[in-house]
């Protein structure tokens, strides 16, 4: 059994890696010219929608991404991750295929799916988001998010996000966002969590489009249902530093 679970994962891999490959080669295929980027981070705790994804942990990041001239992209992002025992996970592999535009010089439209991947996993963790954010001015988005295995269960969950940024100077900005998870009652115990988080970030050679340093210090914070869900340890209230590099 040991040796089949292994080779379910490493077909899993494989498939993630040809589909991200190819849909990367039609995004360069179809744009005159494609541009590629990336970012490398390391952050104090890798928190995501709220809860710690590393038990408080610190964690190192990274992550390519290509895009066409019509807005098609594609990308893959790797962290590692720490769960609650006998999940035995270490890693996570996300890939995305997405849209991306601006609609005039107010608004922007992203629409994307994203493929959450645990190769190390003693148990199928694995699943799949559809998403949509809604830009205006740069400064404020909407954001959507559904999945009918939300968080790797075999049921549905919506995520809704409002956001905003408010630049002090051309190197430091204040960002604020509340969320709201809607999962289903066969996911978790509770219909959902809310949490709210506020981010001073400071960014070093700023004036280099695409190419700069941030260091980001966040707070995060939780409702008493998300700690019902994920435990005392992984929800609640924390304080997160991370320093990215963009190129």
């Amino acid at each position: 059994m040991q040796h089949l679970s292994r080779f379910l994962v490493r077909a899993q891999l494989a498939f993630a890696c040809t589909s991200l490959a190819a849909i990367t080669l039609a995004c360069a295929a179809q744009a005159r010219a494609s541009d590629l980027s990336g970012n490398a981070a390391v952050t104090t705790d890798y928190v995501w929608r709220g809860s710690s994804q590393s038990s408080g942990d610190p964690a190192v990041q990274a992550g390519f991404k290509v895009t066409g001239e019509s807005g098609l992209y594609a990308s893959i992002w790797g962290s590692n991750v720490k769960f609650a025992p006998g999940s035995d996970a270490s890693s996570e592999f996300d890939s995305t295929v997405g849209w991306g535009k601006s609609l005039n010089d107010d608004w922007a439209l992203d629409v994307n799916v994203l493929r959450y991947q645990y190769p190390s996993t003693a148990v199928d963790l694995n699943w799949t988001e559809l998403n949509g954010t809604v830009t205006y001015k740069g400064n404020t988005w909407a954001s959507v998010g559904h999945s009918n295995e939300a968080l790797g269960y075999d049921a549905s969950g919506t995520y809704a996000q409002l956001g905003a940024k408010f630049p002090v100077n051309d190197a430091f900005r204040v960002e604020a966002a509340v969320a709201h998870y809607f999962l289903d009652d066969a996911v978790v115990a509770e219909n959902g969590y809310t949490h709210g988080q506020v981010s001073a970030i400071w960014a070093f050679n700023a004036q280099a489009p695409g190419k700069h340093v941030e260091l980001r210090v966040t707070a995060h914070a939780t409702d008493s249902d998300a700690k019902a869900i994920f435990g005392d340890d992984y929800a609640g209230s924390r304080i997160e530093a991370a320093l990215q590099a963009s190129f």
